[in-house]
């Protein structure tokens, strides 16, 4: 598609797809080929994506590859310790350099032609060096494997191709001060527990992205089994319009989200706590993953504002635009008790009608073994690729992307119409969206405004 063609049919093809006004989307969306090229350009090689995480490649010569979009990246430590994101094509015939997935390698050499380079991406030489193969024309220096630009924040490895675009603290906005209270909370922070779970749904990627952005409402009855054995707050219940989890605070900024949960109403009440000061709150209901030995290191880390947030009502579930599921949660154990659960999901598209599913467990640096193998288990048991919840979430993406291909089916709309409208608590901190409530649809369709913002910009 030329150049003003393609301009010109995302115009119209978001006037088609996106209903501002009546805050609708055409289920079409889910199934376009033409729109997801348009995706691939203007959101996937725009925005920053997490790829990953830096305990995942501790010494020099690591790498993991991974995608960004469809292009297949290496995310290595190279020489000078830093992390380096470069594209896994090789600049000579467009052989995939690296072929494993995870390794150490201080020389990545393409099998077709022997092409040679650094972890940091940059050209060595090709075989026979007095023949120059490489040719006469570009430098060594020009020769090297396309870079993307690189940001960890807390240990986790963003990159993106947009080398001018924002920042990665413009690209968060406001919703850093609660991206903190997950990721900067400790004095070492987190770590990788193994590499992660990938699974390959039969889904459009818009499916799960725009349900990371606190759809709370589909628990009750998608995991109303969840509910019924109680791992979703209180005892577990017939009357599903009881459960307290289904009332917080919901945040939204730049199509990020998160969900904020009282944790005197999720857990207290199943324990029998529900009088208790900001500060008793925190130390009987810490943060999952957070110990008691590590409650000094959040006290010390996070400021008067974030404690408060903590102690009241702390971040449980949520996003980062466009991509990324994020549940820091009490999660159930087989035999029936709570364990920790610190848990990353990456959508990552493959086709209109396909997405990687990447899974990532975590832990605080410095947590015990046993508390590890615990967590581990509780992240395994809830959200896996065969966890509880996870099992639920993905047989409906499936059925959702099998309705657009329908001649009918695709002239229906997905509807964002349960306004909370903005509500920020009184003692709440001045920082992003507010809807304090009955979780509705506004950070959801927050998350389309974001997509309609990408996809339209200097259209």
């Amino acid at each position: 598609m030329r150049l003003q063609a393609r301009q010109d049919y995302l115009k119209e093809a978001m006037s088609q797809f996106i209903d501002l006004e009546n805050r609708e989307v055409s289920v079409a969306a889910l199934h376009d080929q033409e729109l997801y090229e348009l995706e691939l350009e203007r959101i996937f090689a725009k925005a920053w994506l997490m790829i990953g995480h830096e305990t995942e490649i501790p010494d020099v010569g690591d790498y993991v590859v991974r995608l960004m979009g469809e292009d297949q990246v290496i995310v290595a430590r190279a020489a000078d310790g830093q992390v380096h994101v470069s594209l896994n094509v090789c600049p000579h015939r467009a052989m995939h350099v690296c072929l494993a997935d995870s390794g150490n390698a201080r020389v990545h050499k393409c099998i077709y032609h022997g092409w040679a380079f650094r972890p940091d991406g940059s050209f060595i030489g090709a075989p026979i060096e007095k023949e120059q193969m490489h040719g006469n024309i570009r430098t060594k220096a020009q020769l090297g494997l396309k870079k993307a630009r690189v940001q960890l924040y807390g240990g986790l490895v963003f990159a993106t191709w947009n080398h001018d675009g924002p920042s990665l603290d413009e690209w968060f906005g406001d919703m850093k001060f609660y991206y903190d209270m997950l990721f900067c909370r400790t004095d070492k922070g987190l770590e990788v527990l193994g590499p992660p779970q990938r699974l390959t749904i039969d889904a459009n990627w818009k499916t799960a992205g725009e349900q990371s952005a606190c759809d709370g409402f589909h628990t009750l009855t998608l995991h109303g089994s969840v509910i019924d054995i109680g791992a979703m707050g209180g005892e577990a219940n017939t009357e599903h319009e009881s459960a307290p989890a289904m009332y917080g605070i919901n945040l939204s900024g730049n199509g990020h989200s998160l969900r904020c949960i009282a944790a005197d109403t999720s857990w207290a009440l199943a324990h029998g706590k529900g009088d208790l000061t900001p500060d008793q709150r925190l130390e009987a209901f810490p943060p999952p993953g957070i110990t008691p030995e590590l409650l000094p290191e959040v006290r010390r880390n996070m400021s008067a504002e974030q404690l408060h947030v903590l102690a009241k009502a702390p971040p449980v579930v949520g996003g980062m635009f466009p991509n990324m599921n994020i549940l820091f949660i009490y999660s159930p154990l087989r035999d029936g008790t709570l364990g920790a659960a610190l848990v990353l999901h990456s959508i990552m598209p493959k086709g209109p009608n396909h997405f990687e599913w990447t899974t990532y467990y975590f832990a605080e640096k410095g947590t015990p073994e046993h508390i590890k193998v615990m967590m581990r288990a509780a992240a395994t048991h809830g959200t896996g690729t065969s966890g509880i919840i996870e099992q639920d979430d993905s047989d409906t993406w499936p059925h959702m992307t099998e309705s657009a291909k329908g001649v009918i089916g695709r002239t229906e709309t997905l509807k964002y119409q349960a306004i909370l409208g903005e509500n920020r608590p009184a003692d709440w901190p001045d920082k992003a969206k507010v809807y304090e409530g009955f979780g509705k649809d506004d950070a959801q369709w927050e998350w389309w405004l974001a997509y309609h913002k990408l996809m339209t910009a200097n259209a």
